[in-house]
């Protein structure tokens, strides 16, 4: 007859023998993990001094002990620190090889110019390291109703290309009119101007990245952006509160895996044009 029990009642292990056993999960940043006794779901930002921060889709962050007391899709998982991993060749955030031992180059007159604060952010985060090695600055551009100005002052040339990303390109908008009629005029053979569909640099972003299901819809004459706010359950009374809103969207792009292709195609496009000799 079998002895559940053993023959030996003093050998190691006989408190856990038959007990589930709770798989170990790397502490990984950007994992979604629940915190069984509350409830209280959110993504890792930080681990540090055997603890984990977790941020919800509303911005509010707490610390928990790194271990056991954790559910991710409902089953129990005890969170421990990840092991180094051996590097091989790393990638920017746009997904090219990074270039070791290699410093930015002098600033060539080519010129990458985003409409809109926000647009020259994103850009910056995912294609950044990149242009600074090929030395091709991003320039914030405040309107696409101020670039003939631009072009007036710094005009374009064989020696000075530019690309031009704009915010809401669709066809019939003031947007599409201008860019148009400068493709057409005397610079037109030394810019490119392309855009993205989207009502804001906002929806470039993927929803999962930031944790939600679908961008909000608003209605045409309301702030998109205190629109989006509300709807998802995020501060919307003050500037103050998009821009912080803004930023935790930011925050969750790393890769170009965050972003629409939409977008993704638009600036490799740009890219190209400027550094292509």
């Amino acid at each position: 007859m079998d002895d559940r029990y053993g023959t030996d009642v003093l050998a190691k292990g006989w408190q856990t023998r038959g007990a589930k056993q709770v798989p170990k999960v790397p502490a990984e940043i950007d994992l979604v993990v629940e915190v069984a006794v509350d409830g209280f779901c959110g993504a890792i930002t930080r681990r540090e001094a055997g603890t984990v921060e977790l941020e919800d889709f509303k911005g509010r962050r707490r610390i928990f002990p790194m271990g056991r007391g954790f559910l991710i899709d409902g089953e129990p998982v005890e969170l421990v620190v990840p092991q180094a991993q051996p590097q091989g060749r790393r990638r920017t955030a746009s997904g090219s090889f990074v270039v070791d031992d290699q410093r930015a180059r002098v600033a060539l007159p080519h010129r990458i110019l985003v409409e809109g604060k926000h647009d020259a952010e994103l850009v910056e985060k995912v294609w950044g390291a990149d242009l600074r090695v090929e030395g091709v600055a991003v320039e914030f551009l405040e309107g696409v109703d101020k670039l003939p100005e631009l072009l007036r002052d710094e005009p374009p040339g064989p020696g000075r290309r530019y690309g031009v990303l704009v915010d809401h390109l669709v066809p019939g908008s003031k947007e599409q009119r201008i860019a148009r009629a400068l493709e057409q005029g005397p610079h037109g053979a030394h810019m490119r101007i392309v855009g993205h569909p989207f009502i804001d640099v906002w929806q470039c972003v993927k929803p999962a990245s930031v944790g939600i299901r679908a961008w909000p819809e608003v209605p045409k004459g309301e702030d998109w952006k205190k629109g989006v706010c509300r709807r998802l359950g995020w501060p919307h009374a003050e500037q103050a509160d998009t821009a912080r809103a803004w930023q935790h969207i930011l925050s969750k792009v790393t890769t170009f895996r965050d972003i629409e292709p939409t977008l993704l195609g638009r600036v490799e496009e740009l890219i190209d044009f400027v550094t292509t000799p």
